[in-house]
């Protein structure tokens, strides 16, 4: 029996670039822009390109270096591309799923890369359904090009605009004419997207890590609300809705992007380095070590670690050749596949009291395996802090947490999940500590809408708050 086995870690769904050069390769380009983002999505990947007149598009299952192994030699000389890596909340994993989609319609080709998810698209779908639209796909992006297609606006800049103005949810967008590399980024700014400049074109990327890979200059993000158009003319920029209710998800800050990224202002290693330091402020714990859960705690763990001034060990080794998911051989064998990625160095935990550091609990499993190996390799007590406080309610803008059921934190309070999870103690950073560490954007401009189910843009069935005032003290009780 073979069983497949994933990271207990909440999980985004993709991630987008863009590149206009007449000079460059923006197939490779494209390629190396994706591989810098390969950390948003390990499903599938994809690249677009046209030369101005011709437009093709490669796609396929597994991470970059997989799919355009032998293609990309065959990709050259285009002027604009656009590109996808992905992992699917809405709609299964599937080939005819991957992106970027490309169409062909009454204007010419459009071929379009979709970050986030759009709350409304069943709906939206439906109703496209009855009018006569076909569907390929089974996800909500092929709603947005349905919508673009159908507009009878002259420009495409209109056609796009009127669109934006039926959908809702996350979305950021990248999409590519003939001749033009459009950037979009929804009202509220739930994903990130940034502009980079090369010396004879531009990009447009999901973080500014992609754009450093290139050798593009990061000038700015993209706001929220706001279209920006590339063509041989140079950057033209579009406003299609205010942004008063920004909410940038947190969830890039601790663990989606990568640290050396830099979303709206801020740089993501300071800001997990500070929520670190705020660790180890609330919660006073004491041992002979600080080690993190490589990768994605380890930036806490260095600033645990200097605030506390207890020395950072690494106890706990990764295999960097195994991906976010894998086959496991028997069922039975469970422990097994946290063994695969991770392995405790029992000369450096044994016999110590150790404080393990990780961004977050999702369902708990993977966390108390960890603890349990810690243990059988020595270690005398585990005190175990997370990074941000218990993710208790679902998103349904782009993560893969839209089930309550299977969030621990939904049916157990800290105490409970300390017993589940087998540590000797158990402290969450607190929604106070959590928007202190964000010191370049004010608190109330980012979504905690997966910590205090306050969803700043509708769903259907739930509350939403409309702005971003939330009242934090309702749910300081839970992080203590």
């Amino acid at each position: 029996m073979y069983e497949i086995v994933e990271s207990d870690k909440p999980h985004e769904e993709c991630g987008i670039f863009g590149v206009y050069s007449a000079a460059d390769n923006v197939a490779l380009s494209t390629y190396w822009g994706l591989y810098a983002l390969q950390h948003r999505g390990q499903e599938s990947a994809g690249i677009a390109i046209t030369d101005g007149a011709w437009m093709d598009v490669h796609r396929g299952m597994g991470l970059v270096n997989e799919v355009f192994r032998h293609q990309l030699p065959h990709m050259e000389g285009q002027r604009i591309a656009i590109g996808h890596v992905r992992y699917s909340t809405t709609g299964s994993s599937l080939l005819i799923n991957t992106q970027p989609l490309m169409v062909t319609y009454s204007g010419g080709h459009i071929a379009m890369a979709h970050n986030g998810n759009l709350t409304n698209a069943q709906k939206l779908r439906a109703t496209l359904e009855e009018t006569g639209s076909v569907f390929q796909t089974s996800i909500d992006s092929e709603v947005i090009v349905n919508l673009i297609a159908r507009s009878r606006k002259s420009t495409i800049e209109e056609k796009i605009m009127e669109s934006l103005t039926n959908i809702e949810g996350a979305y950021c967008l990248v999409i590519m004419t003939e001749n033009k590399l459009i950037g979009i980024r929804d009202p509220h700014g739930f994903r990130p997207l940034c502009i980079g400049k090369l010396h004879d074109g531009w990009v447009i990327a999901s973080e500014s890590c992609a754009l450093d890979t290139v050798g593009a200059e990061l000038i700015r993000d993209v706001e929220p609300g706001e279209m920006v158009v590339i063509d041989e003319e140079g950057l033209h920029t579009h406003r299609f809705a205010n942004n008063d209710t920004r909410a940038l998800c947190i969830f890039e800050y601790i663990y989606f992007a990568r640290p050396d990224s830099v979303i709206d202002g801020q740089s993501v290693y300071q800001a997990r380095f500070e929520m670190g330091r705020q660790l180890a402020r609330e919660s006073g714990y004491r041992a002979d070590i600080v080690i993190s859960v490589p990768d994605s705690g380890t930036t806490a763990a260095h600033g645990f670690s200097r605030e506390a001034e207890i020395p950072f060990a690494e106890g706990l080794m990764k295999n960097r050749y195994i991906g976010r998911t894998f086959i496991q051989p028997e069922q039975k064998k469970r422990d097994l596949g946290v063994r695969i990625k991770l392995n405790a160095v029992k000369a450096v935990v044994e016999g110590k009291s150790v404080i393990m550091v990780d961004d977050s609990i999702v369902r708990g499993t993977t966390s108390g395996k960890i603890v349990r190996m810690l243990k059988e390799a020595g270690a005398k007590s585990v005190h175990m802090c997370i990074s941000s406080p218990p993710i208790a309610y679902p998103c349904y803008y782009g993560i893969d947490t839209a089930v309550r059921k299977e969030l621990i934190a939904a049916s157990k309070q800290v105490e409970e999940i300390r017993e589940y999870i087998g540590a000797d103690s158990l402290h969450y950073l607190s929604l106070e500590g959590l928007y202190r560490s964000i010191q370049n954007i004010h608190y109330d401009k980012m979504c905690y809408a997966c910590f205090n189910s306050c969803y700043p843009a509708s769903i259907p069935g739930e509350s939403s708050c409309g702005s971003n005032k939330f009242v934090f003290e309702q749910r300081v009780a839970r992080n203590r």
